[in-house]
């Protein structure tokens, strides 16, 4: 997901200064993605000059109050009614890893695979921790329910390669 694309989800439900669209961000995704207000002004100052937020009067701190425009919301809605295709997700540093393991001399690729798990089976139980801790907000739970499936799905992945590791001797 962009940023660009965040905010304006987040305009959407009306005007925001910086501050409160970067709060609501990572209110949004469970604090899983923390903005530095720099990228927040930044990206809000590029959707300005692309037309897709227009810049309102400042509230008493001075902060600038953006509203989404009609393009914005063309644009929110094209991004919405656009699926997600695999190529467009970022490469998996652990796959990369594992492959390269394989492919390298004088690396013990069981223990990469052994110390990955310990880490994954870590973050899955802190995931847990914090799935229960929300009391409310549906945005939150949905984040970490994606993480959670996602560390469980990589511990899947995790025996395959062990099974195929031990295949292969």
């Amino acid at each position: 997901m962009s940023i660009r694309h965040g905010l304006l989800a987040l305009l959407s439900r009306g005007p925001r200064h910086g501050y409160q669209l970067r709060g609501e961000f990572e209110a949004s995704t469970g604090a899983t993605w923390p903005l530095n207000i720099g990228q927040v002004y930044t990206t809000l100052s590029r959707m300005e000059r692309d037309g897709l937020v227009a810049p309102g009067e400042s509230d008493e701190q001075g902060r600038v109050v953006y509203t989404i425009t009609a393009d914005g919301r063309a644009e929110m809605a094209r991004w919405f009614g656009t699926p997600i295709a695999q190529s467009d997700r970022p490469r998996d540093e652990l796959v990369i890893k594992l492959a390269m393991a394989v492919a390298a001399k004088e690396v013990d690729v069981a223990e990469v695979v052994r110390r990955q798990r310990t880490a994954t089976m870590r973050a899955l139980q802190e995931l847990t921790k914090a799935k229960r801790a929300v009391t409310q907000g549906t945005a939150q739970r949905l984040v970490l329910d994606s993480m959670i499936f996602q560390a469980e799905a990589e511990q899947r992945w995790l025996d395959h390669c062990e099974a195929v590791l031990k295949e292969e001797r």
